[in-house]
């Protein structure tokens, strides 16, 4: 786990985009089994997070990379709330806009 600060919105996401693209070509995670099968689209295999400035109230969202490199746009933190998202593009733009309210 790392933690880098930005400052400004465009460089976080810009660099949250770099991170995704290197986890996608790392290839896809295998199914494992332990008490129950968990399937690639069941693992998240890399989880890259953008909050606001502050400790309060600030703005929280990120992106899930699944074992099968689809993607899951969120915001919140402790309770997500899914973002709609047909791309990479897409979810970073999304995401962006999300934020920046």
């Amino acid at each position: 786990m790392t933690r880098e600060k930005f400052g400004r919105l465009d460089e976080a996401l810009a660099e949250a985009r770099t991170r995704i693209d290197v986890v996608r070509r790392e290839g896809r995670l295998p199914t494992v089994s332990m008490l129950r099968e968990f399937t690639p689209d069941q693992r998240v295999q890399a989880r890259i997070e953008v909050s606001g400035p502050g400790l309060i109230r600030s703005a929280e969202g990120g992106i899930d990379v699944m074992g099968d490199g689809a993607l899951i746009a969120y915001t919140g933190a402790i309770r997500k709330e899914p973002i709609a998202a047909d791309s990479l593009d897409d979810a970073i733009r999304r995401l962006g806009d999300a934020l920046a309210r």
